[in-house]
């Protein structure tokens, strides 16, 4: 999908120490935003992301109020730790700015929620941006479940997603500072990853609260990772579908996708542009290879942003990026924190 605008969205961004920076920031320029702001208290992490991007260090505060007051952007892109998303949204939105975060919204269901209300009180958008939300089959999967009902009664549902290791794939140090501090992050993989199919599954459910969540987490590499797990498996359990979520930084490469089971087909979207269906026993699965062109989506999430912000489309409530789910989110993640912490399933 594109989107249009008569003017370039003024685009401010708050924090460049996320390895996600690189969405913006490296964005080819189509002529729909500009970037007028920067904020980045680490005046290193700013000069490198200065160099690298080619950006004048005139564009760069150390002060986010400031920042705003000086350049008015109509939207705010958070690019730090999590845990400072609550903060961004605290200065932005009191002023009428709206603000999009880097998934998940927050390390805390307080902060969620409080930043949800201020959202709501000052009437700006808040949007959570996760890649998957940027899948053909995701898409897809979502599309035939809703539209066609192919799989039937959806049971059970996997989600799997991580890499090696944030250190292992080289991230910069910038941005392991915070990815693997249980307070700035939330935690390890179980939140870095965890969050995704938290989130597909809040979509899928229509921002339905699970009846419990049972978590199980593993520290296989305590000298790479001291301070966080680095493996988690969360059992979300609705009474009637259940939901698997394997996050981990332990998997042999990179993974993102997911698995939906129902009474009367199966859904895999492997990848990105891979899915695979099969709805019965005689015939074999049926792989299929997923484009843009094939079912609306966004691949583009500043596209997806623009058209919210325009008026051109309605964030559905239990919309991958909405607010109302990625509360959600975090109450699964932090139900699952507590689970780990205890031994014990967590009812809600």
């Amino acid at each position: 999908m594109n989107s249009m605008m008569a003017q370039p969205l003024r685009v401010a961004v708050a924090g460049v120490s996320h390895g996600h920076a690189a969405f913006i920031l490296g964005r080819p320029d189509k002529g729909d935003m500009q970037i007028v702001g920067i904020y980045e208290p680490d005046v290193a992490v700013a000069k490198l992301r200065a160099r690298q991007y080619h950006l004048p260090e005139n564009l760069f505060y150390t002060d986010l109020e400031k920042m705003l007051d000086a350049v008015k952007p109509t939207v705010v892109l958070a690019f730090g730790a999590i845990k400072a998303h609550r903060e961004v949204v605290e200065a932005a939105a009191p002023r009428h700015i709206h603000v999009m975060v880097e998934k998940p919204l927050a390390t805390t269901v307080a902060d969620a929620v409080y930043m949800d209300s201020l959202a709501r009180r000052y009437q700006v958008q808040l949007l959570t941006d996760y890649e998957t939300s940027w899948y053909p089959t995701v898409a897809k999967t979502f599309q035939l479940l809703e539209d066609s009902s192919y799989a039937g009664k959806v049971r059970k549902v996997a989600i799997n997603d991580g890499h090696k290791g944030p250190k292992e794939i080289g991230c910069g140090p910038e941005f392991l500072a915070w990815l693997t501090d249980p307070v700035l992050n939330g935690g390890g993989a179980l939140m870095d990853f965890g969050c995704y199919g938290a989130n597909l599954m809040t979509q899928m459910v229509k921002n339905r609260l699970p009846i419990s969540v049972t978590a199980v987490a593993r520290h296989f590499k305590p000298q790479v990772y001291p301070k966080v797990e680095d493996d988690a498996s969360i059992l979300v359990d609705y009474g009637d579908v259940q939901c698997t979520i394997q996050a981990s930084w332990n998997w042999t490469f990179n993974r993102k996708d997911m698995e939906v089971y129902g009474d009367k087909a199966y859904l895999i979207a492997a990848d990105k542009n891979t899915l695979i269906q099969r709805d019965s026993e005689r015939r074999p699965a049926m792989v299929r290879h997923i484009t843009a062109a094939d079912v609306p989506v966004y691949e583009d999430p500043f596209n997806y942003l623009i058209d919210v912000l325009n008026g051109k489309i309605k964030m559905p409530a239990y919309g991958l990026y909405a607010p109302a789910n990625n509360v959600i989110v975090v109450r699964i993640l932090d139900a699952a924190r507590e689970s780990v912490r205890t031994g014990k399933t967590v009812y809600f």
